[in-house]
């Protein structure tokens, strides 16, 4: 097969990770016979410095003219006294919009030799392969209205608007049930139910979705009790369907159940072109050292054969590679335990390239 895709690394650390899943995505083509060609285009902080805007028009016509978008990182203390709409951040959730991304799928899932590295215990952790999926352009992030305001005693009012459709509801919940048919029928639907009228809403229309997916059983599950049972009891969930800013939350939970930020990729999908991420941020403080963890990277390259192209095959190829590579030794400094390997970036990535079958 031939596929285009929009390379943007961004900002810190995601000049150097980028690459490397690069590399493993070219192997791949060579191996499986699949013709892979990489555009790279600014974004974020980056944008920001050579053109003045954190998502430039000729980015976003890329984007749109792909098959996928892989993307680094973006942000930085560089350009936090920005104006908020100025903000590097403010591109990813331009990029979501416009590209029509309303399902963000993040993996945590405990490699076994892994299991130490989490801050929890072992017989807590050992096991869980959770996905959570998050709705990505709906919710208190886009709803009106919004904005600060003053107020007739001179003090400042902020407001934020919580509000979903119907139909965004029903969309995100058939991503959910469709990834929980591939694994092991059990979708937990996250809300606030008892005093939030949009979870109410939330709640109801979830459970007529469940009725198109009789063999999925569906649970739900205040969100507070959620963020709790994630550190209590985390294996009893499969995939965890929630809104945006539950969804943004509880998936930086899960993911340190693992470790590691740094292990851990996701995808956003949408009606045509994916966009596939690290979920960690752009780690500025160790940019340009050479010793950030591309694994997350490398993983969501696999997430983009996988829900992007179909290629499950070219996908495990990516997994197993990285499987292999942690159990002969390999690590990078934030995932380092006893008589482990310690290694930097591309040290990493080619480790993993050597061990694609």
């Amino acid at each position: 097969m031939k596929a285009k895709i929009a390379v943007l690394a961004g900002d810190g650390v995601g000049r150097e990770i980028v690459p490397e899943a690069v590399k493993v995505l070219q192997a791949i083509g060579e191996k499986y016979q699949h013709t892979f060609e990489f555009t790279s285009a600014d974004i974020g902080g980056q944008a920001i410095d050579k053109v003045g805007v954190p998502l430039p028009q000729e980015t976003l016509a890329l984007a749109k003219q792909s098959d996928a978008v892989l993307l680094g990182a973006v942000g930085g203390p560089k350009w936090e006294g920005l104006e908020y709409s100025l903000r590097p951040e403010r591109a990813l959730l331009g990029i979501r919009e416009a590209l029509g991304l309303y399902a963000n799928l993040r993996p945590a899932k405990v490699y076994p030799n892994l299991v130490d590295a989490s801050t929890l215990k072992r017989e807590v952790i050992e096991g869980i392969d959770i996905l959570v999926v998050r709705e990505l352009t709906g919710g208190i992030y886009f709803g009106k209205p919004k904005g600060i305001e003053k107020l007739p005693n001179g003090e400042e009012r902020g407001v934020n608007t919580e509000v979903y459709t119907t139909e965004e509801i029903r969309r995100i919940g058939k991503v959910a049930f469709e990834a929980a048919r591939k694994r092991r029928k059990k979708v937990t639907s996250v809300d606030k139910a008892n005093v939030l009228e949009s979870s109410e809403l939330w709640r109801r229309v979830m459970i007529e979705v469940q009725k198109s997916y009789p063999d999925v059983e569906l649970h739900h599950i205040y969100v507070d009790n959620a963020a709790m049972q994630l550190v209590r009891n985390p294996r009893q969930f499969d995939v965890m369907v929630c809104n945006n800013i539950f969804g943004d939350i509880l998936s930086d939970e899960a993911a340190m159940l693992t470790g590691s930020i740094g292990m851990l990729p996701s995808a956003s999908i949408g009606a045509k072109v994916g966009l596939f991420e690290p979920i960690h941020g752009s780690a500025p403080d160790i940019a340009g050292k050479n010793i950030a963890n591309p694994i997350a990277t490398i993983a969501s390259a696999g997430m983009m054969l996988s829900y992007a192209f179909k290629l499950e095959k070219e996908a495990e190829a990516i997994e197993q590679a990285i499987v292999k590579t942690l159990d002969m030794g390999y690590r990078t400094k934030d995932i380092q335990g006893p008589d482990t390997r310690v290694v930097g970036t591309t040290e990493m990535g080619d480790a993993i390239l050597r061990n694609l079958n």
